[in-house]
């Protein structure tokens, strides 16, 4: 059976994150941006190192056997608390079971609602629309988001 790992973000190669960041296939997805390089891919990791500090988050690097895949984590937000997760096209298969995480953590954390935020470029999501008490349009960043309201009590 394939091991998913959830790694802090010190004990990763700044580097090992560019091929996923950069990939063009992620990046459609992420609000744009600018290719990462060795230099701004260490300041966005310390902007995530920073982010985990916080009461209420985690931000966690993926490995799956071994090997970076991606992150994930629950983030402060706007309206509260978001989850994001973000993996390399070969492993989209993973986004339920990484999820699954996140909701564990949230509650854990006695979080009551978080949100996912995607932008409006993808399509929307049967599963997420059916697990929200409500979706609807945010403005973030200069970019229009479809934001799916999850109480996190549902997915005990």
């Amino acid at each position: 059976m394939r091991q998913i790992r959830y790694v802090n973000f010190d004990e990763i190669e700044p580097e090992k994150f560019l091929p996923i960041l950069n990939k063009l296939n992620i990046r459609k997805h992420l609000v744009a941006h600018d290719e990462f390089d060795s230099v701004s891919v260490k300041c966005w990791i310390k902007d995530k190192l920073n982010e985990d500090r916080i009461e209420g988050c985690t931000v966690r690097a993926i490995e799956l056997d071994g090997n970076l895949v991606g992150w994930c984590g629950i983030q402060s937000s706007e309206l509260g608390f978001e989850i994001a997760m973000v993996l390399d096209d070969s492993c989209w298969g993973l986004g339920k079971q990484v999820f699954k995480s996140l909701m564990t953590w949230s509650q854990n954390y006695g979080h009551e609602m978080v949100y996912v935020h995607l932008l409006h470029t993808r399509p929307e999501y049967d599963f997420l629309r059916r697990k929200s008490q409500r979706v609807f349009s945010t403005e973030m960043l200069g970019n229009r988001f479809t934001t799916y309201e999850l109480n996190v009590r549902n997915f005990a």
